[in-house]
């Protein structure tokens, strides 16, 4: 019997993450974790990230739960708490271009946005974010992305194109 495959997928935001996730999650028959549903204080007036501890705590929560799962997102800090966990990586950094596009193309989010109409009003905002990423030093950041993918030494994998098939 193979060890379970536990998977953390990061990048840049329209990279693909949660696609990729969901369909991963799906081949493997297991649960899959968006960590923008644990990195935002839902209650707060304003865009506010959660305590790391209440997010770490739902981090072990999750791993806890199944023997395989998926994690997925652009928190460097959040995915480092599930490093130790994971048996494999898989880097998104299709370039941002790429992700503009992406990001344009994706469909209304209803689990982050109230309509598309409020998605849309966001995306010039989103559009400018993206196109920081490899300036930015901050955990959403290129350089965050590259050090944990670098430090991890199982089994991993960078995509630089949309190009990827769940294998």
């Amino acid at each position: 019997m193979s060890d379970p495959t536990r998977t953390l997928i990061f990048g840049n935001s329209g990279s693909g993450k949660s696609t990729y996730a969901k369909a991963l999650a799906e081949q493997m028959a297991c649960p899959y974790l968006d960590l923008d549903s644990i990195a935002w204080d839902p209650s707060a007036a304003t865009p506010t990230r959660r305590a790391l501890p209440d997010s770490a705590a739902d981090i072990a929560a999750f791993t806890r739960r199944s023997d395989a799962w998926v994690i997925e997102g652009c928190y460097a800090d959040l995915l480092e708490l599930a490093m130790a966990k994971a048996t494999t990586v898989v880097f998104l950094n299709p370039g941002v271009e790429t992700c503009i596009a992406n990001a344009r193309n994706r469909p209304w989010e209803p689990h982050k946005y109230p309509s598309p109409e409020a998605q849309n009003a966001n995306l010039d905002m989103l559009v400018a974010w993206i196109r920081d990423y490899a300036e930015r030093d901050d955990e959403f950041s290129l350089a965050a992305h590259r050090r944990l993918f670098d430090a991890f030494t199982g089994p991993k994998r960078e995509f630089t194109s949309n190009e990827r098939g769940v294998d």
